[in-house]
């Protein structure tokens, strides 16, 4: 469908108050194919691909910033007539959601974030990576040259290792399809060019709205202790753990992930126990 100027894919399942689930940089809505499942006989599940990711048409360049990637989510949830009670972002979704809460796009019950980048980095790795992925995305051939790299053995599974995360043979093999779209790697290299999470950190004091955190251990992407100073930073929030995961947690334990999301909105008065 098409919103804000963008052409946007779009997974839609089940009946209920409206979830929307949203992924994070370098992935699709894909990532959620065991999650949604499970949450579909309790909710409206949404699950866009975001701007320049997967399915999902790039918008210039300016456009992959943080509160432009906010404003084009909810041009979409406009034209979709989606009104979401929960929101659950992984990653750099989270941080989305969390600015679309902000600026007032959304007013959910609550936010579940999964191993969320809410935060900027710190120490050298701030002044290097920024930098590098900038210098990344304004060079043409390296979206074709990450493309065709993920087509050798073992380079898909050293990238999902390296995230603390194990995934299964279709796991690897759907993250192996999306990388193999030089659209794709464009996409989220932009993204990680244009990311300024320093706003954020210093406005989610402002935050009204019930932040769930789901940590875990074996997160070599987001550190854990992350989750500690975003609490330090607003009083919504709590932390949860879900134990010896990675990164991809979802991925890999879907069903405690759902279990975790139906338990908050329960909670929230959003749907009924059991």
């Amino acid at each position: 469908m098409t919103a804000g100027g963008l052409s946007w894919h779009v997974q839609e399942l089940g009946k209920g108050p409206d979830l929307l689930l949203v992924h994070g940089t370098g992935a699709s809505s894909h990532s959620w194919r065991d999650v949604a499942p499970l949450l579909a006989a309790r909710f409206r599940v949404i699950a866009p691909d975001l701007p320049g990711h997967g399915f999902t048409s790039a918008p210039d360049t300016g456009g992959f910033t943080l509160p432009a990637m906010a404003r084009a989510l909810s041009d979409l949830l406009r034209v979709t007539g989606v009104d979401p009670s929960i929101v659950v972002g992984h990653s750099a979704g989270a941080a989305v959601l969390v600015r679309m809460t902000l600026d007032g796009h959304i007013a959910p019950d609550s936010i579940l974030s999964i191993n969320g980048a809410l935060l900027p980095l710190s120490g050298i790795p701030r002044w290097i990576f920024a930098p590098m992925a900038r210098l990344l995305a304004t060079a043409p051939w390296v979206p074709r040259l990450v493309a065709r790299r993920a087509g050798h053995a073992g380079t898909i599974e050293n990238l999902i290792a390296d995230t603390g995360s194990r995934l299964d043979r279709t796991g690897i093999q759907l993250y192996r399809q999306l990388v193999q779209r030089p659209e794709h790697v464009a996409g989220a290299l932009s993204m990680m060019a244009n990311w300024d999470l320093e706003s954020l950190a210093r406005d989610i004091a402002q935050l009204r709205t019930p932040l769930q955190l789901l940590t875990a251990t074996g997160d070599r992407t987001i550190p854990p202790a992350d989750a500690e100073r975003v609490c330090a930073l607003t009083s919504c929030a709590r932390i949860v753990s879900l134990g010896q995961l990675g990164h991809l947690a979802h991925e890999e334990r879907p069903r405690i992930v759902s279990n975790e999301i139906v338990r908050l909105a329960i909670d929230a008065g959003v749907v009924h126990g059991a």
